[in-house]
């Protein structure tokens, strides 16, 4: 199972590698054509826009599983073991519940959109939403999983943090 979830989000990888390396392509194709020809694509922003705001949404998705996300830890590792657990069980269910209200209301958007187009690609719309609910959906279910890894498997915060501390540990190597 860990080797097909890792695959998974190798493949996401790849995909904000993709969408990085469109995004400057087109965005550098339409500055040198409007300073050549002054006259650029207007159908290149709209791709450009699109690849953006799936490359923020799917590094998101990335950064929860690898717990890359912006958390205080150093008044967590100061208190006892049970508060850390609950303080771990309380951030993972507001995760939980705010990536429910985002799927909800990227849904909801999608219904909303789903016959209107883009002016220059003719893409549709609901496609920008759909990232929300992509994300919603994917970071709630890492959310459980980090529940069920500290409910059932009984694992402690530390090690549930403990990519995060490995990064930080293989930096000061690096810099000694």
């Amino acid at each position: 199972m860990k080797k097909i979830l890792d695959t998974l989000f190798k493949a996401v990888e790849i995909l904000i590698a993709f969408f990085l390396a469109v995004m400057i392509v087109l965005v550098f194709m339409n500055v040198v054509f409007r300073y050549l020809f002054s006259r650029g694509f207007a159908w290149s922003e709209e791709i450009a826009r699109l690849c953006f705001i799936y490359l923020v949404y799917l590094g998101s998705i990335g950064a929860m599983r690898d717990n890359q996300h912006l958390i205080i830890d150093s008044i967590l590792s100061r208190i006892p073991v049970f508060a850390q657990r609950i303080i771990y069980f309380l951030v993972q269910a507001s995760v939980i519940w705010l990536m429910f209200i985002l799927a909800q209301g990227s849904w909801l958007l999608m219904l909303q959109n789903l016959r209107d187009r883009w002016v220059a690609t003719h893409f549709p719309t609901y496609m920008v939403y759909a990232s929300g609910l992509i994300t919603g959906i994917a970071i709630g279910i890492i959310a459980l999983t980090n529940m069920f890894r500290l409910i059932v498997l009984k694992m402690s915060v530390a090690d549930l943090l403990k990519i995060r501390d490995s990064d930080a540990d293989q930096m000061q190597e690096n810099i000694q």
